[in-house]
């Protein structure tokens, strides 16, 4: 375990299997604590660019009468952004998972990560990670496959990026790999790091 900070007790509010399994690479003590039902609608006025951090926070104001001295809470949410557009989990199942794998075909798209670590000491501190994922033109036959295969519905922009359709459709991203995963993992540790 990485002993700088054993001092404190870290919590992750998530159901996502990825950011669990990214969590614990970086041999920090970690405990699971479940998410807590949030309204996860935004301002239509918001920036794009913010909606990921902003519910991140109101992620983390479910629990801001639950800390424990020394604790930390993260809280985190990401969202696709295509054209200008704000793509979530696909809804209407299997097709709409193919319709926004036709959407981001072809195109580069922005992932962001919007993280809240809340400390009884400091409050809430928020900070947003970017990468551009670009995406070659995918075939009907690639996005069918991928859309039987796997499971597309629990991922925004309706895909995973460690999965098949990544090894074949992203030829090249600019920025952090895993914050397309679903967690900002260098952003994260400097954060932490700073804290008292």
């Amino acid at each position: 375990m990485y002993k700088p900070l054993s001092n404190r007790k870290i919590y992750l509010a998530s159901a996502s299997p990825r950011r669990r399994q990214l969590l614990g690479g970086l041999d920090i003590d970690i405990k699971l604590i479940p998410p807590r039902e949030v309204d996860e609608s935004y301002p239509p006025t918001l920036p794009a660019e913010h909606v990921a951090e902003y519910i991140s926070r109101k992620k983390a104001e479910a629990y801001l009468h639950d800390l424990e001295p020394q604790s930390v809470i993260i809280t985190a949410d990401t969202v696709v952004i295509c054209d200008g557009e704000v793509l979530g989990k696909p809804h209407g199942g299997k097709e709409g998972a193919r319709n926004m794998l036709r959407q981001l075909s072809g195109k580069a798209h922005k992932v962001i990560t919007g993280v809240t670590l809340t400390t009884p000491e400091q409050g809430m501190t928020s900070f947003s990670t970017t990468t551009i994922v670009h995406f070659k033109p995918l075939t009907e036959q690639e996005i069918d496959y991928y859309v039987e295969n796997y499971d597309p519905a629990d991922k925004a922009g309706a895909y995973g990026i460690q999965e098949w359709i990544g090894y074949i459709g992203v030829p090249r991203i600019e920025g952090c790999f895993y914050n397309v995963m679903g967690l900002p993992l260098h952003d994260l540790f400097m954060m932490l790091t700073t804290l008292n």
